[in-house]
């Protein structure tokens, strides 16, 4: 009998301990407790993260907003006045010198190159066939300097005519870019925008270098005729002091042998 009321009275009381813990007691539990730590220490790090990323944030946005700012006034602090493209003018007392200026201003010759120089003749076949071999190559080089040089000097009219008859256009499209990279327009200022302005400098830049180029050429090929006309200057004086010596050569032999012949059979009366 007592050991039965003894286990009622333990039953009792773990069902009371149990009650309680239902009904507002305290548990503690280890593990949650350690998962609540871990949690905790998480969300501080999360924190941490949080306070960089704002810091980097402002930093990167304080430093767009610097280099967004354009300079005040720019028109005024940098714009320059350049010279502007002049044709070619010039008097036309016998009328044979419009078309050598229409060619140079608008690269469109239409003859007026050999309108104002003179125009060379041609041989007729009986001269050529009258010429030795020596003289027909002298001939022929000399014309074929002429022919070269009025070559040269038609391609340097239309190139300076062509660059000329551009140039209009060309300082539009500079002025235009000046204009754009002056303003303080925000959608002429954009990063894109600025990309487009530097790669239609670029482009501007490569132009100007060809023409340049062009005209360089044109130079190049004008003092190309002229070293072939110096060194036919040159070959022809070596050419006719060999034939010279060649010539004195047998004369003088000849003479001497004459000469000798004559003494020879030479008889006083």
């Amino acid at each position: 009998m007592k050991k039965r009321m003894l286990v009622i009275l333990i039953v009792m009381g773990l069902a009371v301990g149990t009650a309680s813990a239902q009904f507002g007691g305290v548990v503690y539990d280890p593990t949650n407790y350690a998962n609540a730590l871990k949690r905790y220490f998480q969300l501080q790090q999360q924190l941490v993260q949080l306070k960089n990323s704002y810091s980097q944030l402002v930093a990167q946005y304080n430093l767009a907003v610097q280099m967004a700012k354009n300079i005040q006034n720019m028109p005024a602090r940098y714009r320059a006045v350049f010279s502007q493209w002049r044709n070619g003018t010039a008097l036309n007392t016998f009328g044979n010198t419009s078309g050598w200026m229409t060619g140079i201003n608008s690269g469109t010759a239409n003859g007026g190159y050999q309108q104002a120089t003179t125009q060379l003749l041609p041989y007729s076949p009986d001269h050529l066939s009258g010429m030795n071999a020596d003289e027909l190559s002298r001939v022929k080089s000399q014309y074929a300097s002429v022919e070269l040089s009025d070559g040269a000097n038609t391609t340097a009219m239309a190139t300076i005519g062509s660059i000329r008859g551009n140039a209009q256009s060309v300082q539009t499209q500079i002025a235009n870019l000046e204009q754009d990279s002056l303003s303080s327009d925000p959608n002429l200022n954009t990063e894109v925008s600025v990309l487009n302005k530097i790669n239609a400098a670029g482009v501007l830049t490569l132009r100007t270098l060809q023409d340049s180029n062009k005209l360089l050429a044109s130079l190049v090929e004008q003092q190309t005729i002229l070293a072939k006309q110096q060194r036919e200057s040159t070959t022809n004086a070596i050419n006719a002091d060999i034939q010279r010596r060649a010539s004195l050569a047998g004369n003088l032999a000849q003479v001497t042998g004459t000469m000798t012949d004559s003494l020879q059979n030479f008889r006083m009366p």
